[in-house]
Parts: structure tokens; C-alpha cells; sequence
């Protein structure tokens, strides 16, 4: 395909090529509604001008908080051709992150996508002088002019743009197209200033080796505020002539897929997770004869896709296995999937080749925002599980080892046309992470094998130092322990310590039901989790899954709790990332009394005879 320098040009031709295909698709009141490529066209247009009519202008901000939907790609590719920059975020933030946001960039508008969204922003003109017009994805009520912004509506501006066209303007490469705000797990977040270029060439590298087409259909469920799901789905399945079902909630996604029968799956590792875990449980309540065929099936699929030779025996398994259970599953996503893409953070192996043994092929990329965000990915024909795939077209990665003084891995340092234009006013911070030849510093551990596919061990910043100067990465193994059935969340700490211990947050129905049948009954959920038989089966649980952990990085200790980590009470970014320092300054002191115990039975052992 001809080379794209911009969103608008992007859409202009998707839009002439595919006029009356499908692109979006919502369903309401039971059923699923698709609006055309045309009609997309028609509607951008005419809510540019409704931006126009309020003075909208060139170089201007605009934030955008709401979930996926129509209107949402509708205001961005309006600001997109009018020169005008789109923040998006996240309805699930708090808002005195949008305050912050919107005081940060400096927008003139903001368009809010729910009346409690409204509520909540009416306050914000206050904090932030630049805000002039909060536009509402519904029609306010007479509440509406409590905001010293002026309150109008999405269907009022389209009506203004209609009477009153304003024309497209063709940004040039280096336009702002975006401020996505990173998710701030270390403190307020920043900026990430996008150009068409970048996120115009990321869409191309991709194309050049995953050949999607018009034939095309994605669910949508990852959040376009999300530089993965807005660039890698929402510009990429526009620009190939793509249909996209805009998915009715996360937990909406499984009956979903089976609705709309996706043939592209981009996705976070947490819903592979979910997948892998939904799949053994209900496979462990199957009669005994499907267990082993399911299990004997799996051995055999992962043993054919390493390559090796199955012999007759694995042969006729693998086949019982696809037709009796493998394709039941498959069906339940709709059964058309050609390409899983998993991105975000990175896939356990384990789970990659638990879903290709299903006969869904998964292909894993890396990449962050400050990368447009696509940096590396597997594709057909270049695959490696356990990798996140090879440099796209036009990007070049670098392991910096200098920091590290390891002699296979170092930090990840991207170069190329996906790399951001910089922080958003953040002089010192831009200066700490571009090198001299404008390669930007992931702060991300890894290596390049020697067929030059990428490898992720860990997070700079996250890993810590034993007292035994061990390193750690503690993100990939929390990974690992949350496959388990009976962990939600954990948090494994051991910054200078002697060993490693962790938080672990139970799935507290399974918990529960374990206890019924050790005969253990409790007063509160609390008090479950600090008896020391229930303690001990969560360790054990722990030591089972950590069973391939090295030495150094095994967890001596567990603390429990009930809370689970989430977006709502700050231990969660909005991208699902744990907030470590939030989490310490809330459960410090839980997991220092583990090291206090630990001394304490070392002691007693110390001092017992014999």
C-alpha cells in the first residue's frame, strides 16, 4: 500500500475505497447495527464543523473521556481534520486526573461521554482556565449550566456542522495528532506528544507484515485511549477497510465474540489469562475421559507447533482432541479467528501456548506509547514464543548494557519514525530519555536472541536488589503466580532485603470452598485469611507456581488480603499496570511484619535443641 503520512489522508482513502462496507458495529436492544465507511465520512465531517462553529482552531487540545464508541472515532478523526490535537482518557480515571490532564495540555474543550462523567467535570473549568466548552456525548439537562464552560451537545454540533461546513485542513507528519498521557505509576503522568508521522508510519510497518484486509472483523474491547488499541486496531482496521463490533463491556467479551465472529482477537494478556483459566476450569468439571483427551490434545498441539514430529498415536489424539473438545472451544470466540495479537505486557508462555494449542495462533508484540506504540511484533512466517517478535519495517532496537553491566541483557533503546516527538512540556525528562542519535530509552530489560527476536526480562525501574545483589524482575513472575485458580492479583517485594516475600490477593470463592471442605468455617472473610492453615495453602499454592523460578527469586512469605487491586482504589492504572509505590504506602507495613516473623522463627529455630 502507498505510504500514509497522516490520519487525515488515512481516512479520505479508506473512505473512498470502502464507502459502503461495514466499519462499526453496536448492538442495542439485542441486536447488532453496523454503520458504513461512508457514513463514518459523512458524520466526521459534519462534527468538525460543529468543532469549527465554537472556535475550534488548528493547534488547539481537545479531551476526549469516554469509552470505546462510535462518537469517540467520530471527534477524533474531526480533530484529526482539523488540525486539532485529541487526549484521550479514561472513564474509569478519577477525576483529579482529568483536572490534571486537562490543566496539563491545556484544552479548550473537553467531551465527556455520560452524565456522571459531566458531574464530575463541571469543576474542572475552575482548575484549568483554558477549558472553554465541555461537549456531552448526550443531551444535557438544565443541570448543564452549572459549568462556567459553556455545555453543548454532540447531536447540536452536528446539526451547527451541517448548516455550517468548515473545510478539512491535511496536517503535515509532524502535526500533533495526540497527547496520550502515560498511566503514571511512579507519579502524575506525562504527555506523550504523537505526530501523524508517528502513528502514519507505525500503521504501515504493521501492514507490511500482518496482511489484514476488508474481509476483516475485530472485536473492540481494548480502550483507543490506549495507544495499542487506538493505533493497532482503530487506525489499523480503518486503513485496510476493516469492520470493528464495538464490544458491550469487558465482561460482555466471551458472548461477544461468539456474536460477532472476529477474525482479528487484539488483546491484553489478561484476557488470555482469563481465557486459560475459564478453559481449566471448566475442563476440570468434565468426566474424566474428556480431562485426558483435553490434556493429551494440548501435549500434542505444543509438541507439533515447537516443530517437532508427532507420531501416529499423538496424531490420532490431537485430531479426537480438535474435533471433540479444542473446536467447542474455538466456536465460543466465534470460530473465525485468524490472528490473536497480545500486547500491552507481556504473555506468560505458558498461556501463548496453551491458546495456539486451541488452534488460535497468537502473535505477541512490545512496544509502549512513547513508540506510537508498535515497536516489535511476531508475525506469519517470523514467530518465536517467549519473544515479542522482531523490529517492524523502519525501527531499529539497541540493547544498552552499559547500565546493566550484563553481557546478554540491557536496557531497550528504540530508534525510528514511531518515536515520539517528546513530552508535553517536560524539558528534563525528554533530555533523560533520548540518547544523542534520538533513540528513545524503553526503561525496559532485554535481549536480541541471534535471529534478532526481542526478548522482555523485566522493567528497569521495577526491578530491585537482593542483599545477596541478585537482581529481580518482579512483573513476569506476578504473571505467572496469577494463572493460578486460586490467585487474583499479586505483588511480590524485596527491595535490600534477605529474600522475596508477597501479597496475594485469593480468589476468594475458591478459597472459600477449600476451606468448606478442610471443615473451616470463619466470621468474615478477614479472619479466613490470617488463619494460619489457610496462609499455608496459599504458600503452597505460591511454591507450586514458582516451582521454576530460580533460587533467588522464590517467595519465602505470603500476606493475604480481600481488596483486590484495582483502577478504583489507586493500585491499578487505568491500563491495568500496578501502582508499586501506592501499593507499598498501603501494605508496607503488612509485608515488613513478614521479614519481622521470619527473623522471629529463625531465632526460635536457632535457640530449639538438637
Amino acid at each position: 500500500m502507498a505510504k500514509l503520512e497522516n490520519l487525515v489522508k488515512l481516512l479520505d482513502r479508506s473512505v473512498d475505497l470502502y464507502g459502503p462496507r461495514p466499519l462499526f458495529g453496536t448492538k442495542t436492544e439485542g441486536r447488532w447495527d453496523w454503520i458504513t465507511y461512508a457514513e463514518f465520512g459523512q458524520r466526521v465531517t459534519r462534527f468538525r464543523g460543529g468543532l469549527a462553529s465554537l472556535g475550534i482552531q488548528r493547534g488547539d487540545r481537545v479531551a476526549l473521556i469516554s469509552n470505546n464508541r462510535v462518537e469517540w472515532a467520530v471527534a477524533a478523526y474531526a480533530c484529526f481534520t482539523l488540525g486539532v490535537a485529541v487526549v484521550p482518557m479514561y472513564e474509569a480515571q478519577l477525576a483529579s486526573e482529568w483536572a490534571f490532564i486537562v490543566n496539563d495540555c491545556e484544552a479548550v474543550a473537553a467531551i465527556v461521554a455520560t452524565p456522571q462523567i459531566f458531574e464530575k467535570c463541571k469543576e474542572i473549568p475552575g482548575k484549568a482556565p483554558s477549558l472553554k466548552h465541555l461537549i456531552c456525548l448526550f443531551e444535557p439537562n438544565g443541570g448543564a449550566e452549572a459549568s462556567s464552560a459553556r455545555t453543548t451537545s454532540y447531536k447540536a454540533l452536528l446539526e451547527a456542522g451541517e448548516e455550517r461546513p468548515a473545510p478539512a485542513i491535511e496536517p503535515t507528519s509532524r502535526d500533533t495528532a495526540c497527547l496520550i498521557y502515560t498511566s503514571g505509576t511512579t507519579g502524575h503522568p506525562k504527555g506523550v506528544i504523537l505526530s501523524h508521522g508517528n502513528i502514519a508510519s507505525n500503521v504501515c510497518a504493521v501492514l507490511e507484515l500482518i496482511p489484514f484486509g476488508p474481509s476483516d472483523r475485530s472485536l473492540s474491547f481494548l480502550p483507543w485511549a490506549h495507544s495499542f488499541g487506538h493505533t493497532g486496531e482503530l487506525h489499523v482496521m480503518i486503513t485496510v477497510g476493516a469492520s470493528m463490533a464495538i464490544s458491550e463491556s469487558v465482561d460482555r467479551i466471551i458472548p461477544n465474540l461468539a456474536e460477532v465472529q472476529p477474525t482479528v482477537l487484539m488483546s491484553v494478556p489478561r484476557i488470555f489469562n482469563r481465557i486459560y483459566e475459564g478453559v481449566h476450569k471448566q475442563m476440570s468439571e468434565k468426566p474424566a475421559l474428556i480431562q485426558t483427551l483435553f490434556r493429551a490434545g494440548v501435549r500434542a498441539a505444543t509438541k507439533q507447533n515447537r516443530g517437532d514430529a508427532l507420531g501416529l498415536v499423538e496424531r490420532l489424539t490431537l485430531a479426537a482432541a480438535d474435533r471433540v473438545v479444542f473446536s467447542k472451544i474455538r466456536a465460543k470466540f466465534g470460530g473465525k479467528l485468524k490472528y490473536a495479537i497480545s500486547g500491552g505486557a507481556a504473555l506468560s508462555r505458558e498461556v501463548a501456548e496453551f491458546v495456539d494449542a486451541l488452534g488460535i495462533t497468537v502473535y505477541e508484540g512490545y512496544g509502549l506509547t512513547e513508540t506510537s506504540p508498535i515497536a516489535a511484533v511476531n508475525y506469519p512466517g517470523a514467530r518465536r514464543l517467549g519473544s515479542v517478535g522482531k523490529a517492524i519495517p523502519g525501527v531499529r532496537i539497541v540493547i544498552d548494557k552499559s547500565e546493566t553491566h550484563d553481557p546478554k541483557q540491557g536496557e531497550i533503546v528504540v530508534h525510528g519514525p514511531n518515536v515520539m516527538m517528546g513530552y508535553y512540556k517536560r524539558d528534563e525528562e525528554n533530555k533523560a530519555v533520548f540518547t544523542e542519535d534520538g533513540g528513545f530509552r524503553t526503561g525496559d530489560l532485554g535481549y536480541l536472541d541471534e535471529q534478532g527476536y526481542l526478548h522482555i526480562t523485566g522493567r528497569i525501574k521495577e526491578q530491585y536488589k537482593l542483599e545477596n545483589g541478585k537482581y529481580v524482575a518482579p512483573a513476569p513472575l506476578e504473571e505467572k503466580l496469577k494463572l493460578s485458580p486460586l490467585i487474583s492479583s499479586a505483588m511480590i517485594y524485596g527491595d535490600n532485603r534477605p529474600f522475596n516475600v508477597a501479597l496475594i490477593v485469593p480468589e476468594m470463592a475458591e478459597l472459600t470452598a477449600w476451606a468448606r471442605g478442610e471443615g473451616l468455617s470463619f466470621e468474615s472473610p478477614e479472619a479466613m485469611l490470617k488463619h494460619p492453615r489457610v496462609v499455608a495453602r496459599v504458600q503452597a499454592e505460591v511454591d507450586r507456581c514458582s516451582s521454576d523460578f530460580k533460587s533467588f527469586e522464590k517467595i519465602k512469605k505470603v500476606a493475604l488480603t480481600a481488596e483486590d487491586f484495582t483502577a478504583e482504589n489507586g493500585m491499578l492504572t487505568p491500563t491495568l499496570k500496578l501502582k508499586r509505590r501506592v501499593a507499598l504506602q498501603k501494605h508496607g507495613a503488612t509485608l515488613e511484619a513478614l521479614y519481622v516473623g521470619a527473623a522471629r522463627d529463625e531465632r526460635r529455630d536457632a535457640a530449639s535443641p538438637g
